[in-house]
């Protein structure tokens, strides 16, 4: 639970590389996701050469991180792995959760860019990426080594609650 409290994102980053192995763990959580008729639809692409990262900065309007982040993780679903169609939103949702929450769990820094379903990133995003047309970007995330701290956000809201009707 402390993992999941204290995960904020992260917008600024340090100059430090991430080592392969924490991308590779991250990676590893992000495929241990809940998958719809465990169909893991998901594919990932990780970004670190910098003309990359800008051109998807170019491609996203609200990605002025990924100018300073070391490397990006693109989460995207490949829609002829579907048992169950739109679903692959989910799988590929719960997967960069994982990625956050692993980054948080890393000592890393993390946010999420929503990517689908705005039909301009995904076409953006899928000509920088080459991605093929079965497979479309749900989510960029970009990573790095945290150049700010956050205090733990407290969001539980009782009055959202509700038993067994509305």
């Amino acid at each position: 639970m402390d993992i999941i409290r204290t995960r904020r994102s992260i917008r600024r980053y340090t100059a430090e590389p991430v080592a392969p192995e924490l991308v590779a763990t991250m990676l590893e959580a992000a495929m241990a996701a809940p998958s719809a008729g465990n169909e893991q639809p998901w594919e990932f692409i990780v970004i670190t050469e910098r003309p990359v990262l800008e051109a998807l900065h170019q491609a996203h309007p609200h990605s002025s991180m990924l100018l300073e982040a070391p490397v990006a993780i693109a989460v995207c679903g490949d829609t002829t792995r579907e048992k169950h169609p739109g679903m692959w939103v989910e799988d590929c949702s719960a997967a960069t959760e994982n990625i956050l929450l692993e980054a948080e769990s890393l000592g890393l820094g993390a946010v999420w860019l929503g990517v689908y379903p705005h039909e301009e990133r995904v076409i953006n995003i899928s000509r920088v990426l080459g991605l093929p047309p079965s497979v479309i970007p749900l989510s960029l995330v970009a990573v790095g080594h945290p150049a700010e701290h956050k205090p733990p956000s407290e969001r539980f809201d009782a009055a959202r609650v509700h038993h067994n009707r509305w």
